[in-house]
């Protein structure tokens, strides 16, 4: 099936998955809020990427600043190499990056201007007063708040080699043309993990890391004809590489990157401790050797991996899915590891000895899953909702079910339904959600 990504967009909107940044302003170029139901699928994709990466026990998490001391920028050479190509239209006076354009501009075929660099950094200013402001910048990367941080771990934990340090949060880059929904933005999340090694065992550690990695979006659901890793060629690899590859996922708008690994060798910490003044070396002690570590480096935007889970799990059915349905229904196929809601709990009707045993099954539920209580519209309503924004399961307390002590669990992917007892609930709905099948 050919998916619209305007209508996973629609879709997103719809149901309070992302807003437009400032609507009620008119909107605010590439700005996106996440609501309700994105936060939590948002929060379920970072707590999957911790459970393989952060949980790791070589591997410790941090939280550095987003604004930082400027040399850190000089160091890491983005002040002088962290540039699009950018052109401006002599008709329309609207601006682009050279890289994306043939020449022309695309919204009125008029003439471009040379191109000139662009920093895509965002310059902030910190200081109380005008004469004493420092400029520095919102970090465009999280990497570099761990390689500052790499002499503090080693001295504070004691890792042994090789061990990991991970971040996620906020980065911030002035894009010249964002574009394609939140996969190009001008503030994104990013998780990374810096992987440090000794040199000699860095393309063990890359292979280990990017097959890792790529078996990550396969567990989580995305289709293995949809992914393909991508070697980067010696032209085209970022300064620091010595080895990069790109996982792209196939979008409605094309292959495109959605995590790049990269052997960054001991480039940033030697550039930080000529910087600094600072030896960032490493002592092992067990074969009492100092090395500059080499690094290891995974980097995906959360945005983009959103986006191309939503897009993976996104299905039209045409004609309905069952007798009483002819009309188009639309079905988020998520992992139930990322579902926003991993279980719905109706009543059948809005009857009040339904809705108290109702609420009973929720309580029940709601300490060791992800739950939502529903009783509005009629049940074939809530049904097509839940499939809507990816429930993975539906558990509806009947007339029957003040009698036998049993619901019933409807599978969102299968439409197939069993009777549970309700004593059995939290066992039973664990093992589902674990097979992924109703059995």
């Amino acid at each position: 099936m050919n998916k619209n990504i305007q209508d996973i967009i629609s879709l997103t909107k719809r149901r309070g998955f992302i807003y437009p940044g400032c609507e009620i302003y008119g909107g605010f170029g590439s700005s996106y809020d996440f609501g309700p139901l994105g936060l939590l699928f948002k929060n379920n994709l970072k707590k999957q990427r911790r459970q393989q990466v952060s949980k790791h026990e070589q591997v410790e998490e941090i939280d550095s600043a987003v604004v930082l001391h400027p040399e850190v920028w000089k160091a890491s050479g983005h002040l002088s190499g962290f540039s699009d190509q950018l052109v401006e239209c002599k008709e329309c006076h609207k601006r682009f990056k050279e890289e994306d354009l043939d020449g022309k501009c695309p919204e009125c075929d008029g003439e471009l201007t040379t191109p000139k660099s662009f920093n895509l950094m965002m310059e902030t200013y910190v200081g109380a007063t005008e004469e004493g402001r420092l400029k520095t910048y919102l970090r465009p990367e999280t990497c570099q708040g761990i390689f500052i941080n790499f002499k503090n771990i080693v001295k504070s934990r004691h890792p042994k080699m090789p061990f990991g340090i991970s971040q996620i949060g906020k980065s911030f880059r002035n894009e010249v043309n964002p574009k394609n929904f939140i996969f190009r933005t001008r503030e994104f999340e990013q998780m990374e993990l810096e992987w440090f090694c000794h040199p000699d065992n860095s393309d063990k550690w890359f292979d280990h890391w990017a097959d890792k990695r790529k078996q990550w979006y396969i567990d989580l659901g995305i289709k293995e004809e949809n992914l393909r890793v991508r070697e980067v060629s010696e032209e085209e690899r970022n300064h620091y590489a010595r080895r990069q590859i790109d996982l792209e996922y196939k979008f409605p708008f094309g292959w495109r990157e959605i995590e790049g690994i990269h052997d960054r060798t001991d480039y940033d910490l030697k550039k930080h401790s000529e910087y600094s003044g600072v030896d960032l070396k490493y002592y092992d002690q067990e074969k009492q050797e100092h090395f500059i570590p080499y690094i290891i480096e995974t980097s995906v935007g959360v945005e983009r991996a959103f986006l191309a889970f939503l897009c993976e799990s996104y299905e039209v059915i045409s004609e309905g899915r069952d007798k009483s349905s002819s009309r188009k229904e639309t079905v988020l196929r998520l992992s139930p590891q990322l579902a926003p809601y991993q279980v719905a709990v109706f009543p059948l009707q809005r009857k009040e000895d339904l809705i108290e045993k109702a609420r009973e099954v929720y309580q029940s539920l709601k300490d060791d899953f992800s739950v939502k209580y529903d009783q509005s519209g009629s049940i074939g309503k809530r049904y097509r909702r839940h499939d809507e924004i990816g429930t993975f399961l539906a558990i509806t307390i009947d007339f029957d079910s003040l009698d036998d002590k049993q619901v019933t669990i409807r599978h969102r992917d299968t439409m197939d339904q069993i009777r549970v007892p309700i004593k059995e609930l939290p066992t039973k709905v664990a093992q589902i959600l674990e097979s992924g099948q109703l059995k």
